[in-house]
């Protein structure tokens, strides 16, 4: 047994192959935490980025291979100029804080998403984070920003075509598995557990094609208020459920 394994066996009291192999988070709550304390929005979204430090450092601490997180969506550029100029501030500033963290605890980031029409100075943070952490061998992090389901689908799907008007495959061979790899998320496995905050029931345009089969958890908790105690929860709740794929389980039978 790995010292990981051993943590999760200990302190959740599950057996560490009960983890979710990949983990996203819809993290939801910021601004209405703030409003609610009689804050700026923004003041919402920089509490929202502390936690996002410790639940990364959490995940790799357990032993979770892969953690994506909704972080901005394409819809998300409908909301007040002045919010989404804060944001971007936010994301340039958190990405060189942060950069740290990803290699003092081995993480790996992934983008998901488009980087045209983000601003110049968070594109460049995020390709040098991307960077310094390709070779790191630890938990995979995917940060979804400027991103939408659909639009991956979309963009999946003209790569193919693309194939297809070039001669290089045949219609016939599209298959689900030659579809994935043409995805943002390409290489890593679906995810086991899908995470919404704040109590929203909402898919909300993330992750479309991969959570065909996650299991979801919602909490009550706004982002800001989410902690490792909540992660444990879930990641308990998660444990505990007989997962189908569309079939049976012995005991069903």
């Amino acid at each position: 047994m790995t010292s990981k394994e051993h943590v999760v066996t200990v302190e959740l009291g599950i057996p560490a192959q009960r983890l979710p192999r990949h983990i996203a988070i819809i993290m939801d709550g910021n601004g209405r935490w703030a409003q609610a304390r009689g804050l700026p929005r923004l003041a919402g979204h920089r509490a929202g980025a502390e936690v996002v430090r410790k639940i990364i450092t959490e995940c790799s601490r357990l032993g979770i291979g892969c953690l994506t997180l909704y972080s901005f969506s394409l819809d998300n550029w409908k909301r007040p100029a002045e919010e989404v100029q804060g944001l971007m501030w936010l994301y340039a500033q958190y990405l060189a804080s942060e950069r740290q963290t990803l290699m003092d605890n081995n993480v790996r980031l992934v983008h998901l998403g488009r980087t045209e029409d983000l601003p110049q100075d968070v594109v460049q943070e995020l390709r040098q984070s991307l960077e310094v952490s390709k070779n790191n061998t630890g938990m995979t992090l995917c940060l979804a920003l400027n991103y939408s389901g659909r639009d991956e689908i979309i963009r999946a799907s003209r790569r193919l075509a693309q194939q297809i008007s070039a001669g290089k495959i045949t219609v016939e061979q599209i298959t689900a598995q030659s579809f994935s790899n043409q995805l943002d998320t390409a290489g890593l496995p679906d995810p086991d557990l899908l995470i919404r905050t704040a109590n929203e029931r909402r898919i909300s345009d993330f992750l479309l094609w991969q959570i065909s089969y996650a299991e979801i958890f919602v909490t009550d908790s706004y982002w800001p208020d989410f902690s490792p105690e909540v992660l444990h929860m879930a990641l308990k709740d998660f444990a505990s459920r007989k997962r189908r794929f569309g079939g049976l389980n012995h005991s069903d039978a």
